[in-house]
């Protein structure tokens, strides 16, 4: 109930910022239209705004190219700290979602036994650009994404440090959790998939 009531007390704000575009409205009807499309997207904008939680708690909108639109607005290898999270103790940092994700993962590993742990997550574009001097571009036999492609740029994909048993516990489970291994030749990248 709250939530719908943050939500009306929101609608009733952006109305009264929008409210003067209408007023105009009034005085020139061949307008309406626009100020109408106006109004709604500052409202889906404001209403994405309020019901952040559900995007954070991974239920969020992905864009065509699967990536969430709450980090799409930013870019790859952009993302701010603000929608980035630490994985449990670590300096791992991953999208919200996929960092409460993975220290669940973690956390279930731990109690079957397997220990878990995390070499590289989020990269920003800049990183990205090294990893990809270092290592070489992966459509030329390297093990780096074209930068400003990765999934590390959306916080999405961390590379797991696996041994046998722990690599199998993620082939066996990842999936409960939105993890897929999906690059070949990098049995230790895992990217979430919301």
């Amino acid at each position: 109930m709250d939530g719908i009531a943050g939500i009306s007390a929101r609608i009733a704000q952006i109305q009264a910022l929008v409210l003067p575009a209408q007023t105009s409205v009034i005085a020139a009807p061949a307008a309406t239209s626009t100020s109408a499309s106006t109004f709604a997207t500052a409202l889906a904008d404001e209403v994405a705004k309020t019901s952040g939680a559900a995007a954070s708690a991974g239920t969020g909108q992905l864009n065509a190219d699967g990536v969430p639109v709450e980090l799409a607005r930013y870019g790859n290898g952009q993302i701010p700290d603000s929608a980035l999270q630490n994985v449990g103790g670590t300096k791992a940092k991953l999208w919200a979602p996929a960092a409460q994700k993975l220290e669940q993962l973690m956390s279930a590993a731990a109690k079957d036994g397997v220990q878990i742990g995390i070499t590289d997550s989020y990269r920003s574009y800049d990183a990205q650009v090294d990893v990809a001097e270092r290592k070489g571009l992966y459509s030329q036999g390297g093990l780096a994404a074209k930068p400003g492609t990765s999934e590390h740029g959306w916080g999405m994909a961390a590379d797991l440090k696996l041994d046998a048993a722990g690599q199998s516990w993620m082939r066996a489970h990842g999936g409960e959790y939105g993890f897929v291994e999906n690059t070949p030749r990098e049995s230790w990248h895992w990217a979430f998939r919301p």
